[in-house]
């Protein structure tokens, strides 16, 4: 029989050995999940639950951005670990935020794209967002502008437009997500695009783009050409 301090001997052990790996750059990506899971679990075998979650999400990414309440769900998996996740996924999203802020979106396209998948991913229900920003194209505010149902939410354009006026914004983009859906943009998502697009035209605002984010792949209805030319600069 093992005694109780030899196991913990061995589990320290294969702990050092974990960290190691990881300063070396040797770590797969199950046994990256498996050393976070020591920081949040200090005093218990995390080899099992890694696998278990490892094989529930498929990616270190998708645990991160699996709602709170979903982490919950699995056994093994207390507040104190969900809630570890989640703080790296805000971090995450903050880091990519940053970059937004200091310089033009389309500088660094791929880390605009993972910041929408970091806000967007994982949600449950549509969120409509939109990004506001200054004559050098860097972001002012992003801000959540409605919540809704799995398959709706609804779309204010003279919020829009009032909230782009206040902020001097020059120029706005969209953004907003179907949940579990492969579904692109849909006849009411060209049409509301459409819509706000005149009347942010009307005002000598830009609609620079309309992102979607659906099955993990964000989509772009400026590259789909579904804004009118006359609108691209």
């Amino acid at each position: 029989m093992i005694k109780k301090e030899d196991l913990q001997s061995l589990q320290s052990g294969h702990r050092a050995r974990l960290r190691q790996k990881f300063l070396d750059g040797q770590l797969k990506d199950y046994e990256l999940l498996e050393l976070l899971l020591t920081y949040a679990i200090p005093r218990r075998d995390v080899r099992a639950l890694s696998r278990q979650l490892y094989k529930k999400y498929g990616s270190i990414h998708h645990i991160l951005i699996a709602p709170f309440e979903s982490l919950m769900e699995n056994d093994g998996v207390k507040e104190n670990t969900a809630a570890f996740f989640k703080l790296i996924h805000k971090i995450m999203e903050l880091e990519y935020k940053q970059v937004l802020d200091e310089s033009p979106i389309f500088h660094n396209y791929e880390k605009l794209e993972n910041y929408c998948k970091i806000l967007l991913g994982g949600k449950p229900i549509e969120e409509f967002h939109v990004f506001y920003l200054d004559n050098k194209y860097r972001l002012i505010k992003d801000e959540l502008h409605s919540t809704g149902t799995i398959d709706w939410t609804a779309v204010y354009v003279r919020e829009i437009v009032k909230k782009a006026l206040d902020l001097n914004a020059y120029s706005v983009v969209l953004l907003h997500n179907h949940p579990g859906s492969t579904e692109v943009f849909s006849t009411q998502d060209i049409e509301i695009t459409s819509e706000l697009e005149t009347a942010l035209n009307n005002l000598g605002i830009q609609l620079y783009d309309h992102f979607l984010l659906a099955n993990d792949i964000l989509y772009s209805a400026r590259n789909m050409h579904l804004l009118n030319k006359s609108s691209i600069k």
